[in-house]
């Protein structure tokens, strides 16, 4: 009956776990992501200005800010959705998805989607995450349909 309790107890812990809010981890301490889009290695920042965990799906986040690529300055915004979170002892990863949607305003507007992995690690002693690695590879879309490039970048 013991070993019955247990586990009930432990089911229940695992039911109701609440993701920490780390919605300010994918502000990037103000700066932006910078990497490279399309086949000749063109320029791509993607600034997060706002970043707020779900309420109703802790391991969801909206965000929101701008993309520029040359003089092409987009608003967007979209999610994060974390999938998968793999924890040793000193260092963590995360995995997941990202959808974002810049603002539709002529051809070279469109979206962002794929996958990104955020490594980190825990310092015990000042009880703080150090080393944060965030990558994001995609793709991004134009709204028409004619340009489909692909996309990666990373924290600075």
């Amino acid at each position: 009956m013991k070993k019955l309790l247990l586990l009930l107890i432990l089911a229940c812990n695992f039911a109701w776990a609440q993701m920490p809010d780390i919605s300010t981890v994918w502000l990037n301490n103000s700066k932006p992501y910078v990497g490279t889009i399309g086949n000749s290695g063109q320029q791509l920042k993607l600034k997060v200005n706002i970043s707020e965990q779900n309420k109703k799906n802790d391991q969801e986040y909206f965000i929101s800010g701008y993309s520029l690529v040359d003089d092409n300055y987009a608003k967007y915004e979209g999610k994060i959705t974390i999938t998968k979170y793999r924890d040793a002892k000193r260092k963590g990863v995360v995995f997941g998805e990202y959808d974002l949607a810049e603002e539709p305003k002529g051809k070279h507007s469109g979206t962002f989607k794929g996958k990104f992995v955020y490594t980190f690690k825990w310092n015990k002693k000042t009880e703080k995450v150090e080393g944060q690695y965030i990558e994001l590879i995609g793709d991004w879309k134009s709204y028409d349909g004619t340009l489909d490039f692909k996309t990666r970048l990373k924290n600075q």
